[in-house]
């Protein structure tokens, strides 16, 4: 078979369509809020933070919504991405299991990020949008937007997390490659930065803030929009295409997954491996376990409240009903920084809601030895985020061994660990710590809840 025959039908596997769970899910989502009113917010509402075609989206009950065919022509650098199957960790672990995972560090910027960096820059740009905002924790929606902004001819501004702009600095030179302009949250920039600074000049910063300075710049500039990286809607839509792919790449070895494994931090990337597989099983097709994973210095799933909560710090956002560990809840700097929210995705926190997912959380020492495990055996490095996903799946290849089951699992190994050398020499010198959060803060920040009716 020639290569373009080969080429062409890698081509004819990337998904047409991005799918929504909406569609399928046995209750509705509760409604967005407007902070003022607390009544449901409009399109007039979102308008100056979002291009209509965004908007539509983020409320469509639609099951499938197109992919743009400029879009896809840009995934066709990297999607499909591959799917392997983990033997030789396999082997390592004594299981009876198989062991599979999406390997989404083939793209561009590294990580699952450009699925939707692409898509959103494509829609801004289709509004006539010269400037976008929009903040990063690690920085793999950072460089993820600056790659996309070159591409559609958009000026992105970046408000990075302090601790991380400081932790990875290859990051921060990646997206200036690209032509972004990277900033360390909170800043003197915006309000929002010079009220959090006023009180405390060291701040590490978190990315509620970061995303009060992103939200505030695109509020008051009529040329710049503002975009997201995981928890919206229509972020977790695009991301499908992860999960899309898998499921033709199963069945193309003859194999299901038995259950489900993504780490957890906005909800984007697990929502992306999860989802189309959960709507098959709520259309009638073949049950999965899955299982959420998130650390356990920041853990809105395991720990959080299931209530509406502001999506930021500086409190511009709608309200968003979401496992939440409080909008100003500020979690220790631990080197997962894409992991470092204090919500969950109001779509991935409904199913979990709805007893569609478990939740497990995990100390990053746990994690970074899952991970060497990981690089030992199938010599890919993992994100420290993807890290989760990893202990994850061994945990449950462990179970099987203990049990004498042979399952299948899957899972997103979201991105790759190129530029998080720093935490795996922490790691292997000994500096990495685990590091927990402070219980009297959680406790300020949930009582600091925005009283919503019960009706809400």
């Amino acid at each position: 078979m020639s290569d373009t025959v080969k080429y062409l039908l890698e081509e004819s596997r990337i998904p047409k369509r991005w799918y929504n769970i909406m569609a399928d899910l046995p209750a509705p989502l509760p409604p967005v809020l407007h902070p003022g009113t607390k009544q449901p917010v409009g399109p007039d509402d979102l308008a100056p933070l979002f291009p209509m075609a965004l908007i539509a989206q983020e409320v469509t009950q639609e099951r499938e919504v197109e992919i743009p065919e400029p879009v896809r022509e840009i995934y066709k650098q990297w999607r499909p991405s591959p799917l392997f199957r983990a033997r030789r960790l396999e082997k390592a672990l004594q299981t009876p299991a198989k062991i599979y995972y999406k390997y989404e560090g083939v793209s561009p910027a590294g990580s699952h990020k450009p699925n939707t960096a692409v898509a959103q820059a494509f829609y801004n740009k289709e509004a006539g949008v010269k400037k976008i905002t929009t903040e990063t924790g690690a920085g793999q929606w950072g460089s993820s937007l600056a790659f996309a902004g070159a591409l559609f001819g958009i000026e992105v501004k970046v408000f990075m997390v302090r601790v991380s702009y400081n932790q990875k600095p290859y990051r921060r030179a990646l997206m200036e490659t690209y032509g972004a302009q990277c900033i360390p949250s909170p800043s003197p920039e915006t309000q929002s930065g010079r009220a959090i600074l006023a009180k405390n000049k060291e701040h590490p910063g978190s990315l509620g803030i970061a995303i009060s300075e992103a939200v505030e710049v695109a509020a008051t500039h009529d040329d710049t929009k503002y975009a997201l990286g995981s928890v919206l809607n229509h972020v977790l839509m695009h991301q499908t295409v992860v999960g899309q792919e898998a499921m033709a790449q199963l069945e193309m070895a003859g194999d299901y997954p038995d259950v489900l494994v993504g780490c957890t931090g906005g909800g984007s990337n697990f929502a992306g491996l999860a989802f189309p597989f959960l709507g098959a099983q709520l259309r009638g097709g073949k049950k999965v376990r899955v299982v959420a994973i998130e650390p356990a210095a920041c853990p809105s799933l395991t720990r959080g409240k299931y209530a509406y909560d502001f999506g930021d710090t500086g409190h511009l956002t709608p309200l968003v009903k979401m496992h939440t560990l409080g909008s100003t809840f500020t979690p220790p700097g631990f080197h997962a920084g894409g992991l470092r929210y204090h919500g969950m995705a109001p779509l991935v926190s409904h199913c979990k809601e709805l007893g569609l997912l478990e939740a497990r959380a995990y100390h990053q020492k746990a994690v970074f030895e899952a991970g060497v495990q990981f690089a030992r055996t199938e010599g890919i490095l993992p994100a420290p985020e993807a890290n989760h996903a990893v202990k994850g799946a061994i945990d449950e290849a462990l179970r099987c061994r203990e049990e004498g089951k042979s399952r299948t699992i899957l899972f997103n190994l979201c991105g790759h660990g190129h530029f998080d050398m720093q935490a795996y020499m922490d790691y292997f010198s000994g500096k990495l710590v685990d590091q927990h959060y402070d219980e009297a803060e959680l406790a300020m920040a949930l009582a600091g809840l925005p009283s919503v009716p019960i009706a809400a």
